[in-house]
């Protein structure tokens, strides 16, 4: 059965204060996904000691990877990546838009691949959005416009995932869920999902969503010892399989 997860990885920095890349490719390869989306990753970065930890941390598990730059200062990046080691291809990285009523918000983007599960293409977006509600607002509402979810190649099975820093009450996730449905709301078996903050999870601002195409059989926060030392958040894992197709003219 495939495996999806979304991990906010804090840049490899956990709650003991102490940087360590493997420690969350432990984390992951302990939960055994097919296919990754992480956010807050930094590549050559001062403050990380110059590590590119998207290519450290899929060198350690063998799988291929995308990354997108939400934000570049100088020679040093800062964004999120897929990892996976299904066949993949990249459709389209880009920014979403800020707030400009509030200056030197950390700028947000998105991230899609195609990637091939079962003989199935499935279309997985990772995205991280801003802490500033209206600004959340405004990059939900674009994420759902025709550039992301209404775009014409975003067909068949789909899920968005990743760190919306919103709640499932807000106007973001209303917004998101009318394109794309809840993947918890769906599985069989209501878990505890919340994954901030990773020592005592009480909020729930980690999300997937599913398009039809997409059969939610388990969706989980691992709470174990590893799991809240290495992140501030925890990692959102999805079980799931793909719809058959519907036969041409069907």
């Amino acid at each position: 059965m495939p495996r999806i997860l979304t991990y906010n990885v804090h840049r490899c920095v956990g709650t003991d204060r102490r940087l360590d890349v493997g420690r969350i490719a432990d984390v992951i390869a302990s939960l055994e996904p097919d296919v990754v989306a992480l956010q807050e990753l930094d590549v050559g970065r001062a403050r990380t000691g110059g590590v590119d930890q998207a290519h450290e941390i899929a060198r350690r598990l063998d799988m291929a990877f995308h990354f997108h730059a939400a934000m570049t200062v100088e020679e040093e990046l800062y964004g999120d990546a897929i990892l996976t080691r299904c066949p993949e291809r990249l459709i389209q990285v880009g920014p979403l838009p800020g707030y400009p009523r509030v200056p030197g918000l950390e700028p947000p983007g998105a991230l899609w691949l195609a990637v091939e599960i079962g003989g199935q293409e499935v279309q997985v977006i990772n995205t991280h959005l801003g802490l500033v509600p209206r600004e959340q607002q405004i990059q939900a509402a674009f994420l759902a416009g025709p550039a992301w979810l209404g775009h014409p190649h975003r067909t068949g099975p789909t899920i968005l995932l990743g760190d919306f820093n919103a709640t499932a009450s807000s106007v973001v996730y209303r917004t998101l869920a009318s394109r794309l449905a809840g993947a918890r709301a769906l599985a069989p078996v209501r878990r505890p999902t919340s994954t901030f903050p990773s020592a005592l999870p009480v909020l729930r601002i980690d999300h997937l969503f599913v398009s039809p195409e997409i059969e939610v059989r388990d969706v989980s926060a691992p709470f174990m010892p590893l799991t809240r030392l290495a992140s501030d958040h925890l990692p959102l894992v999805m079980d799931f399989a793909v719809r058959p197709a519907a036969p041409a003219g069907g």
